[in-house]
């Protein structure tokens, strides 16, 4: 799928998918894939034609939207579905994860930048495949999501649903209820509320409930 979220605003609201990831991550047995970007993409393609057949359906689902190419990608989180973007230990330190999928993974990036000026040590996590993540030994997925840091952020530019079971009950979620309007994906994402502002502003409020 190339239709992924608001971003390709100039089609108009009915090109604006905002309940496909939810509702595609509730089909049994399809892994749903959202890389951040091309090397995301990449990676997780690989992964793909080496598990071979038996592993079950694979769906892509890209942004049509300019995005970066972001640092501290790595190949081998990005086949356990799910991985903290730059390395690092949150356990240590964490005061907060923000978890992120596709074009969004860039907000959390600059959210982080603007938490650490205010000195909260944040750890952004890239989930490009929540079934492959979900997959995963409980050790490893304790080292992305330590269980004793509830204070976490799910960023993503389509309904909660997905979101909910993953930041708890005192985690804040970025997500849209309702569907798009006719503009440039900049303008929707921002009157929207997918800015690196709003979501470091999620974060402060996960850290305080």
């Amino acid at each position: 799928w190339t239709h992924d979220s608001i971003g390709l605003g100039e089609d108009g609201p009915t090109h604006q998918p905002i309940e496909h990831l939810a509702a595609l991550r509730a089909i049994p047995k399809l892994s749903v894939v959202r890389p951040a970007d091309p090397n995301e993409t990449a990676y997780a393609w690989r992964t793909i034609i080496s598990r071979g057949n038996g592993s079950g359906p694979v769906g892509f689902i890209l942004t049509r939207q300019g995005v970066p190419v972001l640092e501290g990608t790595d190949s081998d989180g990005i086949a356990r579905g799910g991985y903290v973007l730059g390395g690092g230990n949150p356990a240590d330190d964490a005061d907060v994860i923000i978890i992120a999928t596709g074009s969004e993974v860039q907000l959390a990036v600059e959210a982080k930048k603007l938490l650490a000026d205010r000195d909260i040590r944040a750890y952004v996590v890239s989930m490009p495949c929540v079934e492959w993540f979900e997959s995963q030994p409980q050790e490893y997925r304790d080292s992305v999501l330590p269980p004793d840091v509830s204070a976490r952020v799910a960023v993503e530019a389509g309904v909660a649903q997905s979101w909910y079971k993953i930041v708890g009950d005192t985690g804040e979620i970025i997500s849209i209820e309702h569907y798009g309007e006719s503009a440039d994906d900049k303008t929707l994402f921002r009157e929207f509320g997918f800015t690196p502002e709003a979501v470091a502003a999620a974060a402060e409020r996960a850290i305080d409930n």
